[in-house]
């Protein structure tokens, strides 16, 4: 795969959500780990690089709970939920971008 990406399929992701520290308050459909961050749920890619661009102390990923309609992947013409990209780390939370 390109730029060294792996696809890992597993039954369960408890393992990333625990050593990550994704509660189920913040779970979705999928978890990714990029540059040891963990981004879950459908999170927007512009949000990713920007987190990544400025690695907030503290945080350990970006998640979009839940499969919220309009969200990237969950796309249906023009029907859109409001959704948040939760910033999340051992210590906290906080809202990352708003939808």
């Amino acid at each position: 795969m390109p730029f060294g990406l792996s696809v890992i399929e597993r039954d369960t992701r408890d393992d990333l959500h625990t050593q990550f520290g994704i509660i189920p308050q913040l779970a979705s459909c999928h978890t990714a780990v990029i540059d040891g961050f963990a981004f879950e749920g459908h999170v927007p890619p512009a949000d990713i690089r920007r987190f990544l661009s400025i690695r907030p102390a503290g945080y350990v990923g970006l998640a979009v709970p839940g499969m919220p309609m309009g969200s990237p992947g969950m796309e249906q013409g023009e029907v859109r939920e409001h959704f948040d990209v939760i910033a999340f780390g051992p210590k906290q939370m906080s809202v990352f971008a708003t939808y």
